[in-house]
């Protein structure tokens, strides 16, 4: 999920700080910390920040309860947010020695907040795991949501499993663009070739370090070039979590040394948030706007 172009990102910032400085910087849907987003035994921070992207993708299909469908996304976020950092933190920290009444407590409350059902939530000890959200929002319907953007849906062909069969909301977009690119390299490049244009590249097996955390790669680079400005762009309905982005950010510049260098935008769209076109029109507005701050400056 990204990884391959974390460690490209390592390579790049690290090479750049030995040849030259750079003014700007633009991450669009970035994995700056894979620990914030592996979703494994011990590791509750991947469980914790995933929750406000649960909530904004139940609220797109219109999976909550009233009362938060009838709020604006923003609005109901901001509740969500305070609560997985608090609460539902706190919760989790604890483990067995949380208190049965408070453990019933934060089961309603997360049922509340992602559209799932206590007993689902139960059963999955309070940790939800991206790609079991993915199955289970919409396995009454015999629907599953996309991964890289949950507001698309397909079907498997059976709604028991535990993971989908590949993703609805790559599928929606993927035939469009090889269409595009191959179109291109025939018709305006005069390029005719044969050979599979591979959307995503064969990047398997990784050969990379359990956890790649970039986020020091660029707090070093930060530190170091005082003039660079960094723009990070995030879809609310991408599964990969907007908010893991967030924290990687807050715990990137602990003492705001880089405070008002660092913008982070947000979008209602998924990991390419430029398909949707409200997303795509703000996208490139704040794309124009960033350069020429990073140029001026």
């Amino acid at each position: 999920y990204g990884v391959p172009r974390a460690v490209g990102l390592a390579e790049f910032l690290q090479r750049d700080t030995q040849t030259m400085y750079l003014k700007g910087l633009i991450l669009v849907s970035s994995g700056l910390n894979p620990y914030t987003r592996s979703f494994e035994p011990g590791n509750d921070l991947a469980f914790i920040l995933a929750l406000p992207t649960y909530t904004a993708v139940a609220w797109f299909h219109k999976q909550l309860p009233s009362d938060l469908q009838e709020r604006n996304l923003r609005d109901v976020l901001d509740e969500v947010e305070k609560f997985a950092l608090e609460d539902y933190n706190l919760a989790l920290i604890k483990g067995n020695e949380l208190p049965a009444d408070k453990k019933s407590e934060i089961i309603k409350k997360l049922a509340r907040y992602t559209g799932l059902s206590p007993k689902y939530i139960e059963q999955t000890n309070m940790r939800i795991h991206t790609r079991r959200f993915e199955k289970e929002l919409l396995r009454d319907e015999h629907m599953i949501v996309g991964h890289n953007d949950a507001r698309f849906k397909g079907k498997d062909a059976d709604s028991a499993g535990e993971h989908f069969e590949s993703d609805p909301g790559h599928s929606a977009i993927s035939g469009a663009f090889s269409a595009m690119i191959n179109h291109y390299f025939r018709t305006e490049l005069k390029y005719k070739n044969d050979m599979n244009y591979e959307l995503q590249g064969k990047v398997r097996p990784w050969n990379r370090p359990r956890y790649l955390n970039t986020a020091e790669t660029l707090r070093k680079v930060m530190r170091k070039n005082q003039s660079l400005k960094v723009y990070i762009a995030n879809g609310y309905y991408d599964v990969r979590s907007y908010f893991a982005a967030e924290y990687a950010v807050s715990h990137l510049d602990l003492n705001s040394d880089f405070k008002g260098r660092i913008k982070i935008s947000y979008y209602e769209a998924g990991h390419m948030m430029y398909i949707h076109k409200p997303s795509h029109a703000k996208f490139k507005e704040e794309i124009a706007e960033f350069i020429q701050s990073a140029i001026q400056d």
